[in-house]
Formats: structure tokens, sequence, C-alpha cells
């Protein structure tokens, strides 16, 4: 029994789908799935039947494309979501709304908890005004479909929806008392784990600095997260990071297999995985 991880599946790619449908089934094994599953709610339907079927267990959380508004789409933003989490819960799907689940399987009892955070442009250099963070990224060609897809409302802004979403979470995992915790959010929760040589200009819609310290301040034994699209293992402070995703075609390679990108998160692997551990 283990508890395996993978996140930005992007259906939306027909590579992508077919992978999916060819992954074997894993009956005693839980899936995490670190957001990013599809725009389309049909398709991330159609991602909750295939996994659940798969998996003793699946828990999930958002991410930014799972949450665009596209053409012919009525939902916006936190009305999404909230569809979303109803989506996920017909499926018997674990969403950042219910219940913490606890790990009953090897590696000892762990809290995991599956969080929804969003990012408030904070991970950008300090001599930056907020004010400039869109022009200073389009300087070097980087931009996120967030700026036109995402709507917050009703929340004023994205870094209010982040704010309220970072202070209910940071309520909630007080309230576990220390418990050894496996934290899951579609974004890192630490600014120095964003490293994206294709686009270091795009770190600001990568998370939040209010998240830096989490990793200490709540017991966090692995903290999971995806949307860089690469993959690899980092420590801080005695914590596993992993980041788990699958990406584009082109980021992966199609002859292994989606099961190949399926990271181990709990019990821990032998040996520890070393910064970089995992498939390419």
């Amino acid at each position: 029994m283990r508890l395996l991880a993978i996140s930005d599946l992007h259906l939306a790619s027909p590579v992508n789908r077919d992978a999916l449908a060819a992954l074997p089934d894993f009956p005693d094994d839980w899936l995490i799935v670190a957001g990013d599953i599809a725009e389309q709610p049909s398709r991330v339907a159609a991602a909750f039947t295939a996994l659940t079927r798969r998996f003793a267990k699946v828990i999930w959380t958002p991410g930014n494309h799972d949450l665009w508004t596209v053409p012919g789409m009525a939902w916006r933003g936190p009305r999404k979501y909230e569809a979303l989490v109803d989506l996920a819960r017909e499926h018997g799907v674990v969403t950042p709304e219910d219940p913490f689940p606890v790990w009953p399987g090897p590696g000892g009892e762990v809290v995991i908890a599956p969080l929804f955070l969003l990012y408030d442009y904070t991970f950008r250099p300090p001599h930056l005004p907020l004010a400039r963070v869109v022009e200073w990224a389009r300087e070097e060609r980087a931009m996120c479909g967030d700026e036109f897809m995402l709507a917050p409302t009703p929340y004023a802004s994205r870094i209010a929806w982040c704010h309220a979403r970072c202070a209910t979470a940071a309520d909630r995992l007080a309230g576990l008392e220390g418990a050894p915790t496996i934290i899951v959010n579609h974004y890192p929760l630490r600014h120095d784990l964003v490293r994206i040589p294709r686009a270091p200009r795009f770190s600001p819609w990568c998370g939040t600095v209010l998240t830096e310290d989490w990793h200490r301040r709540f017991n966090v034994k692995v903290a999971v997260s995806g949307h860089i699209h690469l993959r690899r293992t980092d420590w801080r402070d005695g914590t596993r990071f992993e980041e788990v995703s699958l990406g584009y075609p082109r980021q992966w390679r199609q002859e292994r297999g989606l099961q190949a990108y399926l990271r181990q998160i709990w019990p821990t692997p032998e040996p520890p995985p070393a910064a970089g551990f995992g498939p390419r």
C-alpha cells in the first residue's frame, strides 16, 4: 500500500488522455492529483472516473487550468471551484473542502491535507512593485493565462482570494496540533523552489510567501506540488518537497507510460530520494 502522486495531467492533450486510458490498476494504493487535470469539467469528470476505478482512494486539489473560464463556459473562478468540488464528491474524490484523511498504511500515521491556496504575486524580486509585475514578466515574454481566464469574483482580486484561502487553511492545519502531515497544493509553498529556466519571470504566478514556513510550523513530512512542470525532489529543514508534474507531451516520455511518472510520497522510498529524483 503506497501513497502516490501526480499533477498537471493536462487532458486537453489527446496524447495525455491516451496515457491515462492505458494506466494499469493500483487497487491497494492511494493517489494524490495535485491540480491541472483539464479546463473542461467533462474531462475532469472522465479523469475522476478513470482514477477512482484504478486506485483505492483519490485525493485532489485544483490547479489554475482547472479553474479557467474557457469560451462557452458560464462558471467563473470561485463558482467553478465549487462546481468541481461537487463533481469530485460525486466520484468519491477527497477535496480541500473535506475532512483531511489519515493515512492508515505503512510508514506510520500521517494526515493528508489537500489545500487550495492560489498565489499573490509575492514570488517576485523584493525591489519590484506589485503594479509592475505583469509588465516585468512580459519583458521576457512570460505571462499566465490566469490574467484573462481566472476571475476572482466575488473576491476583489486573486490576491484577496489567495489570502482568504491561506487564512482558512492555516487555521485548519493549526487544529491538527502538530500531527505529522503531508500538504498537497498545486503551487509550491516556497519561493526558493520555483526554478523555471525556460521562463524565470513566471514566478509571480507560482505561490505566496505566506506559506514559506508552513513546513516547519505544521510538522510537514512531505509537501506535494505541481505547476512548474519540472519534476524534482528538494529538502528544506528535514521536509521533503516533491514536484510531481506530468506536463505537456513534449515534457515526458510517452514510451514509459503514465505509471512511470507516479511519484511515491509515503512511505518514504528507500533510499530516500535526492534532489532531482524521478523520471524526466
